[in-house]
């Protein structure tokens, strides 16, 4: 079987055949039998008899653990792992319901159903209560909306951000528990 020319040391992933610097490695063969510590050059020569690659899967062992695999399937492998990984991982966002001290009730039970929607989704709620000219000296009701609102989440939510007034805004956030 003819070798594969030189290429330039891994970047990333795994070290294999001649990038492998240790003098001795322990061994598992093509069908995961352990044949044992061996110096690095022979486990390199046994590798190439059946046309495989010496790849390094557990660096920090004592001695270090190689494999005897085919570093092109092993690095692809790896690779579609890591989309399939990255697709299915949820990012957290932060969502934002705007309320003012006056709601009316039709209104609060529409918002908190959204609210309930996001929450339920996975997304953190920022809650911000507009305040508008004389709403201004009425702070207390907006404190009772947002407890009446963190009451009503209680459940599901957590208070993440306990609220708040920032200028003429009071702001709550919310995450799920």
């Amino acid at each position: 079987m003819m070798r594969r020319p030189m290429a330039p040391p891994p970047k990333s992933g795994p070290r294999y055949n001649e990038f492998i610097t240790v003098p001795k490695v322990r061994v598992i063969d093509d069908e995961g039998e352990n044949l044992g510590v061996m110096f690095t050059q022979e486990a390199m020569e046994r590798a190439y008899e059946i046309g495989l690659d010496l790849v390094e899967v557990s660096p920090t062992a004592d001695p270090p653990v190689c494999k005897f695999l085919d570093i092109g399937k092993f690095k692809y492998e790896a690779q579609k792992k890591a989309n399939i990984a990255r697709k299915t991982q949820k990012t957290q966002e932060l969502k934002e319901i705007k309320m003012r001290p006056n709601i009316d009730d039709h209104d609060y039970d529409t918002k908190m159903k959204k609210v309930h929607d996001f929450i339920g989704d996975g997304d953190k709620v920022k809650i911000t209560l507009r305040f508008r000219g004389r709403e201004l000296s009425h702070q207390q009701l907006g404190m009772q909306l947002l407890q009446r609102v963190a009451e009503n989440v209680g459940e599901i939510a957590k208070v993440e951000a306990y609220p708040r007034m920032e200028g003429r805004q009071m702001l709550m956030v919310l995450a799920p528990k």
